[in-house]
């Protein structure tokens, strides 16, 4: 039925009686035993399972296809017929971290203690269970192969603008020359909102949402959002009737005209 080396491959995804939904995409289990009947017996439901399933009856064809192609986990027989399952376990943990399952005929527990001593990362005795089988190989997977969460890029602690500094943990505006200038609350919340949306123009209607602006008129609103950006100017030393910063543009909203640098 096999070779040194036979490749069964299963489904990606597959609802089997007894073995039920697996989402085993693209991985491959490489199965070693001399024994023909014992790697169909293991190889066959592995594959239905949804894995990629390699074979290997010894040690040389076993490391040739691990040298040759990629791995993801090896159920590997105890009681081979010249380097045994344990020696093939310690020589595969000094060169590589693919997790191996031992399959062995033996009860005696000393077998089993060394046989994780050695690296394996779990194992299962002859006879046995197909449905065991596959939900050790599930469980040392999950276990192995645990997937990594994004990581979101730490959110930045400044921003940079025409020689402006606008530190975000300590809410502090500094000038060009290095002094501080206080801002309020509001104005902090206004300035902070034109740097993160530098060189986009933003309406009064999104600037009025950084302010309460209860119970008022629609002119009156968008005079209060004027007023705010005439106080931030000021605190900015931009100058209204030729702004180089905060630019109006008519009709529309204001702009932070400025290249922004955030560390």
């Amino acid at each position: 039925m096999t070779t040194a080396a036979t490749v069964l491959r299963g489904p990606v995804q597959r609802t089997d009686a007894g073995f039920g939904v697996v989402h085993a995409a693209q991985k491959t289990l490489l199965v070693v035993d001399d024994d023909e009947e014992i790697l169909s017996l293991v190889a066959e439901p592995l594959a239905k399972a949804g894995y990629q399933v390699r074979t290997a009856s010894d040690g040389p064809s076993m490391f040739a296809i691990l040298n040759s192609s990629t791995v993801d986990l090896i159920v590997l027989d105890l009681n081979l017929a010249g380097e045994d399952g344990l020696s093939l376990c310690r020589r595969c943990r000094s060169q590589r971290n693919t997790p191996v399952i031992m399959l062995t005929a033996r009860g005696e527990s000393i077998d089993r203690i060394i046989g994780l001593e050695v690296g394996a990362d779990d194992y299962i005795t002859k006879p046995f269970d197909p449905r065991e089988l596959v939900a050790r190989v599930r469980s040392v997977m999950r276990r192995v192969y645990v997937p990594q969460e994004p990581q979101e890029p730490s959110p930045p602690r400044k921003a940079s603008f025409q020689g402006w500094t606008l530190d975000f943990r300590s809410r502090r505006l500094t000038d060009p020359k290095g002094r501080v200038v206080m801002l309020s609350g509001n104005e902090y919340s206004l300035l902070k909102f034109l740097v993160e949306h530098a060189n986009e123009v933003l309406t009064r209607e999104q600037l009025l949402m950084l302010a309460p602006h209860h119970n008022l008129t629609e002119v009156s609103a968008q005079r209060v959002a004027d007023l705010q950006i005439s106080r931030l100017r000021q605190k900015l030393n931009d100058d209204a009737r030729a702004s180089q910063l905060i630019m109006t543009v008519r009709g529309q909203g204001y702009v932070l005209a400025a290249a922004v640098i955030f560390e």
